[in-house]
């Protein structure tokens, strides 16, 4: 799971950046590329991911930022890399907000990986930022952007992809079954990371799992799923409540929308704004609650909301079993030990919250 924010995120030191991207060799590429002249120049590491790097910089009369993955990629690094840059090319001009593409490079020796460029998002982040004082001020602001975000994945699972040039983004047949499969084969892979203690560290997981399995949906009603929808990734308008993008795509796919409605309500606050995140949106008195998420998707959109609570227990499942893979990588000592040690609580806290939305029983 990476948060990154494309904007108003504090910078690293330079050297930092340098050590990542080649400013020369990258010069030379956007040479080829018509996009503007001499050198990269206020170039900025941006915080905010663990697991890909974004680098704000300038170059003739213009601002880009560039993502590309973290020092240490996975083996699928450079191709999620470029699956995401697709995404954001198709989704020029739709009605999903999202970061203005701008141009991809799939050729690693440029600067030791996959990367593209998109624009610099005008926008803050209220889990990294915090609200400024017009939505800290306002009540009905900060109604309206929880509205806003469920208006956002109801845009993005309506896109037509065939028409966006992405009926192949993935593999609808299946999808559902492949889900629970797919996420504990991810789960045991992590023994390759010397020091991870196992699935023991995550008691709940095989529960969970075969309570997925015995409840899962029959059917659904296909379409693009961001994959990791929650308030870490977007980027609101600093001017009122709406959008100003969805940000980091790279667990992006086509599959059931659902998921991003699911995943929303499982990583939402609780109506005292209590979660396992450390970036905690304050105030949170005025935001909806995760009822009203549902009943404003259920009220805008046609697809089948019986079964809601299997996708919030789902996405508890995977997102648990996403933010372990960074304590995995922490204890073979490819992420930093604090942090990963902060994400295998909140991974447990997933899995214990999967457990207490099967018990409450309702759908």
């Amino acid at each position: 799971m990476a948060s990154e924010a494309t904007g108003g995120m504090e910078a690293a030191h330079a050297r930092d950046w340098r050590d990542l991207v080649d400013p020369v060799r990258l010069a030379a590429w956007m040479d080829t590329q018509g996009l503007g002249a001499g050198a990269v120049r206020d170039a900025v590491l941006l915080t905010g991911g663990t697991q890909n790097v974004l680098v704000r910089f300038r170059r003739g009369e213009r601002d880009y930022v560039l993502r590309r993955p973290s020092r240490h990629p996975r083996a699928d690094s450079d191709r999620t890399m470029l699956r995401e840059a697709r995404l954001l090319e198709a989704l020029a001009g739709r009605p999903v907000p999202h970061p203005g593409f701008v141009a991809a490079c799939a050729d690693t020796g440029v600067i030791g990986a996959a990367f593209y460029l998109m624009a610099p998002v005008d926008g803050f982040n209220p889990g990294a930022e915090g609200l400024p004082p017009l939505h800290a001020g306002d009540r009905a602001i900060r109604r309206r952007m929880g509205l806003a975000m469920v208006e956002a994945i109801l845009a993005l699972g309506a896109v037509d992809a065939e028409a966006a040039g992405l009926a192949d983004f993935g593999r609808v047949d299946g999808y559902l079954e492949r889900q629970v499969p797919r996420w504990r084969k991810q789960l045991a892979g992590y023994a390759a990371c010397a020091g991870w203690p196992g699935e023991a560290s995550l008691p709940q997981v095989e529960a969970v799992a075969d309570w997925l399995d015995a409840h899962r949906p029959a059917r659904f009603t296909p379409g693009l799923v961001h994959g990791d929808f929650h308030l870490s990734n977007v980027m609101f308008r600093h001017d009122g409540p709406e959008l100003a993008a969805v940000i980091d795509w790279e667990l992006a796919t086509l599959g059931d929308p659902l998921l991003d409605l699911g995943w929303l309500l499982a990583t939402w606050p609780g109506p005292d704004g209590s979660h396992h995140s450390p970036n905690r949106v304050q105030p949170w008195d005025g935001f909806v609650t995760a009822d009203e998420l549902v009943a404003h998707y259920a009220a805008r959109s046609p697809r089948d909301m019986g079964r809601i609570g299997w996708y919030e227990v789902l996405a508890c499942f995977k997102l648990g079993i996403v933010l372990e893979g960074t304590h995995a990588r922490a204890c073979a000592g490819l992420a930093p030990e604090e942090t990963g040690r902060r994400l295998h609580h909140a991974a447990q806290a997933q899995l214990r919250r999967a457990v207490a939305r099967i018990e409450r029983g309702r759908p």
